[in-house]
């Protein structure tokens, strides 16, 4: 009876500190490579990133950020604010900040952790100045908040172009958020984290590096250049990955998706999988039948999307 007593408590414990993460691990701290909680115990966060606002805003609400909590297990989700396409933030920045708050507002009613992406391949300071200063005037006060403040530099750019843009945002935040963690951007759509590593930032505490994978293209290589990476000291988060080709479609490989996820576990390395999206592609998760505000049945989604949500479910524990 004791053994029933205890077992039930220790569930109920758990279901509480999964209920609410936030609550649980407070604000996020950078500490070596590993990302830890107030505490300074290291935590990994697994969830799912948003497709680009612009083009899939019908899943950019409360119920969907409820249903990833509650039914796929995500401790984080990235709300991934398109920037220069038609109905981005150059050309719609109102309707843009209102999306993507909706977003975080959730996340944060959630109590789970969320990621604001500045989802754009080219560099436009003055603009990311301005949307990340009233990111963090708003929310800066929330423990809920990363800031991911260059998604993925493209092929044009080099990484002293890249950091010195990110140092500039770095200090635009730091000004009014002086704690919550920031995500910097390599080169080449995330692939060059091992020249970063050899020239990173300094003087600035609670930063993280994202590294970005697409399993069925990227594999042993990519994942040398982050043990490299790890080596010379470079704390780092992937902020985007699935288990498909880059382009996004293509089979799922998902031998090489276990190689990657296993890789990151064994480095206490955050995950987070491409995208909350409906789009005729594989690395859309969901079907068209699937709701806008979720509670989707498992015929809504893609092999993706199944997968995704089983490998979400058992790495944090949901049974």
């Amino acid at each position: 009876m004791r053994k029933t007593f205890s077992t039930t408590l220790l569930l109920f414990a758990f279901a509480i500190s999964f209920a609410q993460p936030v609550k649980e691990n407070g604000r996020l701290q950078v500490k070596g490579l590993n990302l830890v909680n107030e505490k300074g115990k290291p935590v990994v966060l697994r969830g799912m990133s948003f497709g680009w606002h612009n083009w899939w805003p019908r899943f950019y609400n409360a119920g969907t950020v409820s249903w990833l909590k509650s039914d796929w297990g995500c401790t984080v989700v990235r709300a991934a604010m398109g920037v220069e396409p038609d109905n981005g933030y150059l050309n719609k920045p109102d309707w843009s900040k209102a999306t993507t708050k909706a977003v975080i507002d959730a996340a944060i009613k959630e109590g789970i952790y969320v990621i604001v992406d500045w989802h754009s391949h080219t560099i436009k300071q003055k603009e990311a100045q301005q949307f990340f200063t009233e990111i963090a005037k708003e929310y800066g006060k929330h423990p809920n908040i990363i800031y991911e403040i260059f998604n993925e530099p493209d092929d044009k750019q080099n990484w002293a172009d890249v950091k010195a843009y990110s140092i500039e945002l770095i200090k635009t935040i730091r000004a009014i958020d002086p704690d919550n963690v920031i995500l910097v951007g390599s080169p080449h759509w995330d692939q060059d984290i091992h020249l970063v590593a050899d020239d990173p930032i300094k003087g600035y505490n609670n930063l993280m590096y994202t590294l970005h994978f697409y399993a069925a293209t990227h594999k042993q290589p990519l994942r040398d250049r982050g043990d490299y990476a790890l080596k010379k000291g470079l704390p780092i988060f992937i902020s985007e990955s699935a288990g498909m080709e880059a382009t996004g479609n293509g089979p799922l490989n998902e031998t090489s998706w276990h190689e990657w996820i296993n890789w990151a576990e064994q480095n206490k390395i955050s995950w987070i999988t491409w995208s909350v999206s409906d789009k005729d592609e594989t690395c859309s998760v969901l079907l068209p039948t699937a709701s806008s505000t979720g509670k989707w049945k498992i015929s809504d989604l893609k092999p993706s999307g199944v997968k995704t949500r089983e490998l979400i479910r058992k790495y944090n524990g949901v049974k």
